[in-house]
């Protein structure tokens, strides 16, 4: 199954992905994909992008600093690709779920990792991601009827996880603040 949400703001996706990753990762759950964090510059109003990769040290870098000034695409799409290889390379070990940040420009075009997707989805693995509005058409083409829309919300998604991979998840954090 291929379980999308819409892109929430600048950043908010990002987050709400991340958490919901940590508390399966809590659970020993064997999750693979990339995770987008975002970190502020001082200099101007962009930001420093880079993809967590699941399963490996360190961090992409997929955006590029094209001055202050410019106006262009500031995506490194050696980066980007750099972090296809690693995700599509962890579908070997049969992950119970693949999370993408989100099903971009770069997927809409035939690239990034809209041909990762698709092996996760031969391979029964039940793909989450994110879909930017400007995106929406082009990913509900590729997807042809297979996906599903869900509630931006961290226990609505995690309970999609939990009914499409048949595992539970412990509420690991809750179980280590209670006294």
């Amino acid at each position: 199954m291929l379980g999308y949400i819409p892109a929430q703001g600048r950043g908010g996706t990002n987050r709400l992905l991340g958490e919901l990753v940590a508390r399966l990762e809590e659970s020993r759950w064997p999750v693979a994909g990339a995770i987008q964090i975002n970190t502020a510059r001082a200099q101007d109003q962009s930001c420093d992008m880079m993809l967590r990769v699941m399963g490996h040290d360190g961090q992409v870098r997929i955006s590029q600093d094209l001055g202050q000034h410019a106006s262009g695409c500031r995506l490194d799409t050696h980066g980007l690709e750099t972090a296809v290889g690693l995700v599509a390379a962890s579908l070997a070990a049969g992950p119970a779920l693949l999370v993408v940040n989100k099903f971009g420009k770069a997927e809409a075009e035939g690239h990034g990792f809209r041909a990762v997707i698709g092996n996760a989805l031969a391979l029964g693995i039940p793909v989450l991601l994110s879909v930017h509005q400007p995106c929406m058409t082009s990913f509900l083409t590729y997807a042809d009827g297979l996906a599903e829309e869900l509630t931006p919300d961290l226990d609505s998604l995690q309970d999609w996880c939990c009914e499409q991979t048949g595992r539970s998840v412990q509420n690991v954090s809750l179980a280590r603040t209670v006294p």
